[in-house]
């Protein structure tokens, strides 16, 4: 994909319409949320902007975007019981929202990623809501069962 998104820049610098028309930096955006949410659901260091190729608008909206992802990965993690990684990567969601809320700059600049933060912070609220009650649900069950094997 590297090769792509160099295209991708040639296309930019001979083509500026056609790159900023939209179509090209929204499938920058969905790469870099594909990369990122395969390495972090890997365990492997978050790519960054450089390293992908692409500039800075589509990588931060490829970050807003992959914390949708995570949620459902959390949320897929629950219906299973696997508690392993939820919150580290309920942690990782609240990181990328905190660097994304000190984006300051015009959303010609930056594509709509204020609009984007906002619906983050939603998900990573909610997600918060839905492991804090799974968790003590779990721990809930836990003591009902220590109970019940002590009366048995």
């Amino acid at each position: 994909m590297a090769d792509l998104s160099g295209q991708a820049i040639a296309l930019r610098d001979q083509q500026p319409r056609v790159y900023y028309g939209g179509y090209i930096e929204d499938a920058l955006k969905e790469y870099t949320e594909a990369a990122v949410t395969l390495a972090l659901i890997e365990s492997r260091p978050m790519p960054t902007a450089d390293e992908l190729g692409i500039g800075s608008a589509p990588y931060l909206g490829g970050l807003a975007d992959t914390v949708g992802e995570l949620r459902r990965f959390i949320l897929d993690a629950l219906r299973t019981d696997d508690f392993s990684r939820c919150e580290e990567l309920l942690d990782v969601m609240d990181e990328i929202y905190t660097v994304l809320v000190t984006m300051d700059y015009p959303d010609a600049v930056t594509r709509g990623l204020r609009r984007s933060t906002d619906m983050v912070r939603g998900i990573l609220e909610r997600t918060r809501g839905d492991l804090t009650v799974a968790l003590r649900q779990r721990r809930l069950e836990q003591r009902l069962t220590e109970a019940r094997d002590r009366f048995d």
